[in-house]
């Protein structure tokens, strides 16, 4: 355990950044409940990006993309924001907070088997046992139901899978790194990625904003200024502190927070069966990050 004063400075902003990106599971949970999926997260994700782009410039941060950079920001976008923000929220339709946030927060693993055929590294040993006890997880998580998983279930799960291996897909082809600076390149990404989301809920969603209550509308407002905003400047700045290992070991806290406050909040079911779910899963990934 590290215990010089930025090593423990690195600690308190991963703790920030864990706490705001576990609490908001179960609050994306209390929006979708009188907004559609695509608009709530689409439109909170624009306020963010706005809000990012305005301390990037605050803090001196350039916000010009350099010419060559716009193809691999449209991907990073595409891979990063949408596919990873989209599709878990998508998935929380029908799944509950614990079972969501462990399928999507499987990346890592998804990154070691996509970079085999991608990057042709081939995955070791470690690598498959992750992949084991991950999916040996799920499988405890969902066992309740045997075989007899109704289609709603079926479509959560793979959305939260394709939310899982797109964002994983986006770390294992983002072989240079874009030329902007870190909040200025979030809040591209975030933006580029939210105004389509935005749009495609206007027009496939036809959310009624007249329904929506106080309390959804300040959940919709914390979405983006704690998860979105807050959270991403305390992220950078555990990475300025902590080696990349350990933060990222650090961010397994997240479905840990989440799927607690989800059963202190909105009263998801937490007992043995998803604690063993919890435990084997993020054993699994905890395997694959470290490795990583």
């Amino acid at each position: 355990m590290p215990h010089s004063p930025r090593s423990r400075l690195g600690l308190a902003y991963l703790l920030v950044t864990a706490v705001g990106w576990g609490l908001n599971w179960p609050l994306i949970k209390v929006i979708l409940r009188e907004l559609p999926p695509l608009f709530a997260r689409g439109s909170s994700g624009l306020a963010a990006a706005v809000l990012l782009a305005l301390i990037a410039v605050g803090r001196g941060e350039s916000l010009k993309v350099p010419p060559g950079d716009w193809r691999r920001l449209g991907i990073a976008s595409a891979l990063n924001v949408f596919g990873w923000m989209g599709f878990a929220t998508l998935s929380m339709m029908s799944l509950t907070v614990a079972e969501s946030a462990l399928i999507v927060y499987t990346v890592p693993i998804w990154a070691t088997l996509l970079a085999w055929p991608l990057l042709g590294t081939l995955p070791s040993m470690r690598g498959f046992v992750a992949l084991a006890m991950a999916m040996a997880g799920i499988v405890v998580l969902f066992s309740d139901k045997g075989i007899s998983l109704g289609a709603g279930k079926v479509g959560g799960i793979s959305w939260a899978l394709a939310a899982a291996i797109s964002f994983a897909l986006g770390a294992v082809t983002a072989k240079r790194p874009i030329r902007l600076p870190p909040i200025a390149l979030t809040a591209w990404q975030v933006g580029l990625a939210c105004v389509p989301m935005t749009l495609l809920g206007l027009l496939i969603e036809q959310p009624d904003l007249t329904g929506a209550s106080l309390s959804t509308w300040l959940a919709v407002g914390y979405m983006a200024l704690v998860p979105m905003g807050l959270c991403y400047l305390s992220w950078f700045a555990t990475l300025r502190a902590l080696p990349p290992g350990a933060a990222a070991t650090g961010t397994l806290l997240v479905p840990i927070i989440g799927i607690i406050s989800a059963a202190l909040l909105i009263g998801e079911p937490l007992g043995a069966r998803e604690i063993i779910a919890l435990i084997l899963t993020l054993a699994g990934v905890a395997l694959a990050v470290i490795r990583s």
